[in-house]
């Protein structure tokens, strides 16, 4: 079973990935400009909006909840890109930006693994609006980190938790496309 969730998240991961690139060949960098504040913000707005649906059953705007899904994917590896110091303040190619964000995205993978190996495959017997609801707590923990200046007691930092939303997007996208 593992071997098919690698597969299906690297499905879901290319999609991401060529929305990303496509965005960036329209946009540019211009999102370097954002604190991981800001960062963290767009996903909440996203999280929110599903949210929104998934309790009204209604949508104003004529977009469903994948592209909410793919963007906070694409916010998260902005926001693992951005409090990397490493990158910070560097003008990075285009071919350099790519490989980052596939690097992200593999380790991000390597993390899903793992913990699938752990937890078992638990994931796929939960309901969407459940990893919404984790997105949302996790915004809200990265919220009181920023607010602690980065400095954590006991818990993971910004980055674990970025990591873990996208693996939650990447399994809300795969039970999505399992209802249809």
């Amino acid at each position: 079973m593992i071997n098919q969730t690698a597969l299906e998240f690297d499905e879901v991961i290319g999609q991401c990935q060529e929305i990303f690139e496509k965005k960036n060949k329209d946009y540019g960098q211009s999102w370097r400009i954002m604190r991981i504040s800001s960062i963290i913000d767009q996903i909440f707005i996203k999280a929110n909006r599903i949210k929104t649906i998934e309790e009204n059953g209604v949508q104003a705007i004529n977009e469903g909840v994948v592209p909410e899904w793919m963007g906070i994917i694409n916010y998260c590896v902005m926001g693992l890109i951005q409090i990397n110091s490493a990158y910070a303040h560097k003008n990075l190619s285009e071919s350099e930006l790519f490989k980052i964000y596939s690097d992200y995205l593999l380790q991000t993978k390597n993390l899903m693994i793992q913990k699938n190996q752990d937890y078992g495959e638990i994931w796929r017997k939960m309901l969407v609006s459940t990893f919404t609801d984790m997105l949302l707590m996790r915004i809200n923990r990265m919220h009181q980190i920023i607010e602690n200046k980065g400095k954590t007691e006991v818990s993971e930092g910004v980055d674990s938790n970025l990591m873990d939303m996208i693996n939650y997007a990447v399994f809300a996208l795969i039970r999505l496309k399992e209802k249809n």
